[in-house]
């Protein structure tokens, strides 16, 4: 398939090209009445009463180096949610599960990691990444993973994260819809993305036959629809 031609004035490479701060500024903290929330720097833990903080980095701002003996470097505790929480799923698809291209995957420039840190110990205990791209020639955000240490999970912070992509669709005209993928053995993603409004998207792999044998894919492709906020005119 021949690539869309973009201009050098291409809305969703202005986006990637933009630093941290800025992109919160354009894309997480404007809202319409659309949306449920904004964008926030801290959350408690509805149980235990915790404190947490949130932010948002590139892949080349996320800590590669060990702050201290004995502990890991914030991009490796990155990793080590992936596998504590997806590592079953990936080995029982036909890509299996493969580190060393699941960590080039995660350095890639134009992602945006919104980091959940334990506010006494600064440790990051979940973490969401986001990508704004062009699947099949339409402009989405892709969100390319979601994990949350499992004392998170239920709490509503999943859901929370998952706001913020669809506030940054909505805050970057031309893009109206939140893409992303999950594996058939995760039901219980496939239930939390339900709720949230995804439905199964029309490019989405389906069961094809060759020679006789049918093949059935073991991932889903998923889009949210998100109404686009008026754009405002561009800061300087």
């Amino acid at each position: 398939m021949v690539k869309r031609k973009r201009a050098p004035t291409d809305p969703l490479d202005l986006a990637n090209g933009k630093s941290d701060e800025e992109f919160i500024a354009h894309y997480l903290t404007r809202s319409s009445q659309t949306l449920k929330s904004q964008w926030t720097t801290k959350w408690t833990h509805p149980r235990t009463g915790a404190e947490y903080t949130i932010s948002l980095s590139q892949p080349q701002n996320v800590s590669r180096e060990k702050p201290s003996q004995g502990t890991r470097s914030d991009f490796v505790t990155c990793f080590d949610l992936i596998e504590q929480t997806s590592r079953q799923d990936y080995e029982k698809s036909a890509g299996k599960w493969h580190p060393i291209k699941k960590l080039k995957e995660m350095g890639s420039p134009e992602l945006r990691y919104i980091l959940v840190r334990e506010k006494d110990s600064n440790t990051i205990r979940g973490f969401t990444s986001l990508m704004p791209t062009y699947e099949e020639g339409q402009p989405v955000i892709y969100c390319y993973e979601i994990h949350l240490h499992p004392d998170l999970q239920g709490t509503g912070l999943g859901s929370l994260l998952m706001s913020f992509h669809s506030t940054v669709a909505a805050n970057l005209p031309p893009i109206t819809k939140v893409m992303l993928t999950c594996f058939l053995s995760n039901k219980r993603g496939l239930d939390f993305y339900k709720k949230l409004g995804f439905e199964i998207d029309h490019i989405s792999p389906v069961p094809r036959t060759l020679r006789g044998k049918t093949f059935n894919p073991d991932y889903v492709i998923m889009s949210k629809p998100v109404v686009s906020i008026p754009a405002a005119v561009e800061k300087k």
